[in-house]
């Protein structure tokens, strides 16, 4: 008997695949568990056609990550701290910090958890701070940290 796994099975198949198995697993194990369904025509054809959906989906979201990191790519950010005379900052600049403005210059959003900040930036200086998109899309933007002066 075919059926359409909603959830992934150890040993028996991912979410979304359908898999032959005898009547009494599915009836005994899989389907009061809630693990499987009954694979007709139309719900095959519909978990393909879902399939196929979620593929356009993910080859969208590729794209674009690739057209926001080349975009990252090319940004310098230029932030501004207050600096004691040595060039240290009267405490560090962030990756929430960073986030917000990757937001303003580019209008991009990045999550702040995305953004490596290693070392941490705590004096003036231009520093590469990596942006990770999705996973395996990572950019390098440079940012340009300069001290705040009283008159600004």
């Amino acid at each position: 008997m075919d059926a359409i796994l909603t959830k992934d099975v150890s040993g028996l198949g991912e979410a979304g695949s359908v898999v032959n198995v005898s009547r009494g697993y599915m009836r005994n194990y899989l389907l009061p568990r809630g693990l499987a369904d009954i694979a007709t025509e139309g719900r095959v054809e519909e978990v393909r056609r879902r399939e196929d959906q979620r593929r356009e989906a993910e080859a969208r979201a590729a794209a674009a990550a690739a057209e926001n990191a080349e975009i990252l790519g090319r940004t310098v950010l230029t932030l501004k701290a207050k600096a004691g005379g040595d060039g240290r900052l009267f405490g560090s600049i962030t990756s929430q910090d960073i986030a917000a403005a990757i937001f303003e210059a580019r209008e991009i959003r990045v999550d702040r958890h995305k953004v490596v900040v290693d070392p941490a930036i705590r004096s003036v200086g231009t520093y590469g701070v990596r942006v990770e998109l999705t996973p395996g899309v990572v950019a390098e933007v440079k940012t340009i940290v300069s001290p705040l002066h009283d008159d600004e």
